[in-house]
């Protein structure tokens, strides 16, 4: 059985055992802390930065009782987020890689429980969480967790066994359905799940296998004018970037092919690792494709490569709607000479005819927004060519761990140098609103997103903003319906600052980067998912200036409770990094099953999240263990 030290609110803790039972598990005592195995103490204050945390912990108690616990952050020490319970393993463990895992082993750090939430205790199924009860037991008061389940029974678990409960959370909001204590369904359930998982595990490590015993492009070292073009890069790298990067490197350096996906909050810096990565292609004269989910992106990633590379002897192209068909035909042909270095573009680029004459790395920005054919070639391809794939819709922490072993990721968490946190603000439609907050924005020389996903009556919507602000202002409208070229030309022009405010559909969800637009108004917003809120949020706040964003609901509109609850995320989260610390269930468990596929989805739904990243890492180490694939690539 592995060691672990629960702590919990209103617990009553001896602090001298606490710090006794740190330094048993290996941790280290500071004055302050600053990385994983350190913890310091303060009088009742305790900090603590446990093994696999990202941040470190603060505890307070008050007289022995634990009065609260959360996450801070060590530069500053400001608090970020409370917690209920956390489960903290020894450090020594973590200087080797367990050989065995079970599906008892927690891979979640918090257990942050409210009475009425819907749980999962692994042996037992999925229940709801009561809250804590004082029982005695052997003579011994204890703590316990209280779960009811179905026709009312009961289970009370020990708190030293609270790493066998996680939160029950899945893809939906419908109420699930609760196990008869002592009956065998939840063990075939949990069976059947098992099988599943182990399908998915034999899937993910078989096309590693098959890529590691490919044959791939070993890229040479850095060359000089790597580093003169690295120079080029405005801002200063953060440590997350510069770890993403040299990850990256490796990766190209190693003969057999890379498949990395690179996760990083929105505006956090992925393009200019996959820039780095695409320089770095080109110098060993191979070429490039960095595949983007939409025309505008295209364009915008186009003029950013032009820009940097305009000191370079680097041909770049964009293919795409944007183009003509003789401008289409052009870059095709250079394509298959070899006289295009690097070309963006969207799906088109996996059209039959287009042929490459030497590629050596495919960039992919936001696989799950590509079709399923699209997704089939990009599979095939990452057996022989280095792929990078980018996201910023958040992937859980832990999948992210059960995942180690089978899939390369890289995660950016550190927000760039002076970037500002996005005031947020939810609120009812008032045009005397919207016109303060454009002209707050027009009077420091800024430009304002205005977002309504409705082509049917945007110009209304224009007309509307045009009356409310009673000024001179350049207001353009944008969506997916205009002519290719009129489209490009709007965008163009708000880019280059001749647009003041472009009334648009989610057109510019994806990507977008306009450093001077720092004002982001999105009419209705409660019929949009927090995923898509927290993107659109992204779309302002890439400069050093206050940035705000504005959620418009419509007058005396009856919202669902479930988009109440978004709407308040999304106004409760605005710190920096917030798309992968803060409890957004939604917003991770969509990364989840992008990541995973819609066939693992029914599995999720029948476990839980927690459960079922648990019984994928259970599945990979073991199939590791047994050495399955060894054979594929000796």
């Amino acid at each position: 059985m592995f060691k672990s030290l629960k702590l919990y609110l209103e617990q009553d803790i001896d602090p001298e055992y606490l710090t006794k039972t740190l330094v048993d598990f290996g941790y280290k005592r500071f004055e302050q802390v600053s990385g994983e195995g350190d913890f310091s103490q303060r009088g009742g204050v305790v900090d603590i930065f446990p093994v696999s945390f990202e941040l470190p912990i603060r505890i307070d108690l008050d007289n022995q009782r634990i009065v609260s616990i959360k996450t801070f952050n060590p530069e500053n020490g400001q608090p970020l987020w409370q917690h209920n319970i956390v489960i903290i393993l020894p450090h020594k463990a973590s200087s080797f890689r367990p050989a065995f895992f079970s599906e008892e082993f927690p891979l979640k750090n918090f257990v942050d429980l409210n009475a009425g939430d819907f749980v999962v205790h692994n042996q037992h199924g999925i229940g709801k969480f009561l809250g804590m009860q004082k029982i005695q037991a052997g003579g011994v008061v204890k703590e316990h967790l209280v779960i009811e389940y179905d026709r009312n029974e009961k289970l009370f678990v020990p708190a030293d066994s609270m790493h066998l409960v996680q939160k029950y959370i899945a893809f939906h909001t419908r109420k699930p359905k609760l196990y008869r204590l002592g009956n065998k369904e939840w063990q075939r359930v949990k069976e059947h799940t098992r099988k599943g998982i182990a399908r998915l595990a034999w899937e993910l490590l078989g096309l590693q296998a098959m890529r590691l015993a490919g044959e791939g492009f070993k890229f040479s070292k850095d060359t000089d004018w790597q580093v003169d073009f690295e120079k080029t890069f405005p801002y200063q790298e953060t440590s997350d970037q510069v770890k993403a990067m040299e990850e990256v490197k490796r990766d190209m350096e190693s003969p057999k092919p890379m498949d990395r996906l690179l996760c990083g909050d929105v505006g956090y810096g992925k393009t200019e690792v996959a820039m780095r990565a695409a320089f770095k292609a080109v110098m060993d004269n191979k070429q490039v494709a960095y595949l983007v989910p939409t025309t505008i992106l295209a364009e915008q990633h186009y003029k950013n490569f032009i820009q940097r590379l305009k000191n370079f002897p680097v041909r770049v192209e964009m293919l795409s709607r944007f183009r003509t068909a003789t401008e289409q035909n052009e870059i095709i042909k250079g394509l298959s000479e070899g006289s295009v270095d690097i070309v963006i573009g969207t799906h088109r680029l996996l059209s039959p005819d287009v042929s490459f004459k030497n590629l050596g790395l495919v960039i992919v920005d936001e696989e799950q927004r590509f079709g399923v054919k699209a997704k089939e070639q990009l599979k095939k391809i990452k057996t022989s060519i280095d792929v990078l794939v980018l996201t910023a819709t958040p992937i859980p922490r832990t999948l992210y761990m059960s995942l180690m072993g089978a899939k390369d990721f890289s995660v950016i968490n550190t927000p760039p140098q002076n970037r500002l946190p996005i005031k947020t603000v939810v609120v009812e439609y008032d045009s005397d609103l919207v016109a303060q907050a454009i002209k707050r924005e027009l009077k420091r020389g800024g430009q304002v997103f205005f977002l309504h996903n409705r082509i049917l009556d945007l110009e209304k919507i224009r007309d509307r903003v045009v009356r409310s602000l009673g000024i001179d202002a350049r207001i353009s409208i944008a969506h997916g319906q205009m002519p290719a070229k009129q489209l490009e030309q709007v965008m163009l022009d708000f880019i280059n600052g001749k647009i003041d405010v472009l009334v648009s559909t989610m057109i510019i969800e994806s990507g977008i980067d306009i450093p001077n637009a720092n004002t982001i108004i999105v009419n209705n917003a409660h019929c949009f998912g927090l995923a898509d809120l927290h993107q659109l949020r992204g779309r302002v706040g890439r400069f050093n200036r206050s940035a705000y964003a504005y959620f418009l609901i419509g007058r005396n509109e009856l919202i669902e409770p479930v988009a109440r609850k978004r709407l308040q995320a999304i106004e409760n989260n605005s710190d920096l990094g917030s798309g992968f610390n803060i409890a957004m269930e939604d917003l991770e468990i969509r990364g989840a099953g992008n990541l995973l596929g819609q066939e693992q989805h029914g599995f999720i739904v029948a476990v839980g999240f927690d459960l079922y990243c648990r019984l994928l890492k259970e599945a990979i180490v073991n199939f590791k263990k047994a050495g399955v694939f060894n054979e594929t690539h000796n």
